[in-house]
């Protein structure tokens, strides 16, 4: 209890002098670098006020499509967050489940692929598809983890998986 009491005080001393925040505001610290950019945004300062040109290509679908792959991709957004969760359960067996069934090639009649490939240039048609292949890959991975115990190749597997997503999301943008 007496350590508890220490540190405790020690710690208000430490917030109260503001030794504490002055490692938040060094320059070049994530927090302290964000910040600084959400303080300079349009106050003229710096190189925050120069405009962000969207250069992703645009996607244009009809309505009811569009509405659906948006849909879609929080899906595989889920799918991604709940594969991280048994990950860290070791949970394989469900990992190698739900990366095939919303995120792998068994995915398509859940997703409507036949519906929006057609609206989709080319290149996304192909990143979709590595998407999809890379998930079907995750949950093999996950199958045999699930027995051999090892790890790292599933890890691996979510990362490249992770990248193919944040690939296709920085070449284009849904209009």
């Amino acid at each position: 209890m007496w350590f508890r009491t220490v540190v405790a005080v020690g710690a208000w001393a430490l917030l109260a002098t503001g030794a504490g925040a002055a490692g938040q505001a060094r320059e070049g610290s994530m927090a302290g670098g964000h910040m600084q950019h959400m303080a300079t945004m349009g106050s003229g300062k710096g190189p925050q006020t120069a405009a962000v040109t969207d250069t992703r290509e645009p996607v244009r679908f009809p309505p009811r499509i569009r509405a659906h792959e948006l849909w879609s991709m929080r899906d595989h957004l889920r799918t991604l967050q709940k594969i991280q969760q048994y990950l860290a359960e070791e949970r394989f067996e469900e990992i190698a489940g739900i990366a095939e069934q919303r995120l792998g090639m068994s995915s398509f009649g859940l997703h409507g692929a036949h519906e929006s490939a057609p609206y989709m240039p080319e290149g996304m048609r192909q990143a979709g598809g590595a998407m999809h292949r890379s998930a079907s890959r995750l949950a093999r991975l996950a199958t045999d983890a699930a027995v051999t115990g090892e790890t790292k190749p599933v890890l691996q597997a979510v990362a490249d998986l992770t990248a193919r997503c944040v690939a296709c999301h920085d070449a284009y943008r849904l209009e």
